[in-house]
């Protein structure tokens, strides 16, 4: 998988607010929902997916054509995020190799400690990405989502890995218990 594509889509996918919002009765409870789910069905066709939709109730499907007769492989994220904390204006903050110690977010009041996050100790060399402090990041799942599209991208790159048939079903308003109701 090419990881700079990787984290390129990463942080296109978290800039987009697409907060669940539980004081609403429609689904998805969020326009933001709506919006990732657009622009993943138009990438999806882009590469070429196969049955590339996204319905009335904002729930993105695709295939990746594998293998016949092989059993088929389904792959699932959710484009909302938790509403506890602010989903708009997400400024992501890439360390690129980490060299460990702690992480000072760029609003200046927040520090990720080692001390309270001890797998920082196992991460030196990796690259991190935080938010800057004010808003939620959006990892979950706009991490999945990236990760999911990049494996879509890298089958349809390489036709000669031989994989079973994929599924994608990217859900809205898993953050407040509604991923599955449609």
């Amino acid at each position: 998988m090419n990881r700079e594509r990787l984290l390129e889509r990463f942080l296109q996918y978290v800039a987009i607010d697409s907060t669940a919002d539980e004081t609403q009765t429609k689904y998805p409870s969020s326009d933001g929902q709506l919006e990732v789910g657009r622009l993943l069905a138009e990438q999806l066709k882009a590469l070429g997916a196969d049955e590339v939709s996204q319905d009335q109730y904002g729930l993105v499907t695709a295939l990746i054509p594998g293998e016949p007769n092989s059993p088929t492989v389904a792959l699932n994220s959710h484009v909302d995020t938790s509403p506890e904390t602010s989903g708009a204006n997400i400024r992501p903050q890439v360390i690129a190799d980490y060299p460990g110690g702690d992480i000072q977010l760029p609003n200046g009041s927040l520090t990720i400690t080692t001390r309270e996050n001890p797998e920082l100790d196992h991460l030196v060399g990796a690259t991190l990405i935080t938010s800057d402090g004010t808003t939620l990041l959006g990892g979950d799942d706009k991490a999945g989502i990236a990760v999911i599209m990049e494996l879509a991208h890298h089958l349809r790159e390489h036709p000669d890995i031989q994989h079973a048939p994929v599924r994608i079903l990217f859900t809205c308003d898993e953050e407040i218990g509604h991923g599955v109701d449609h």
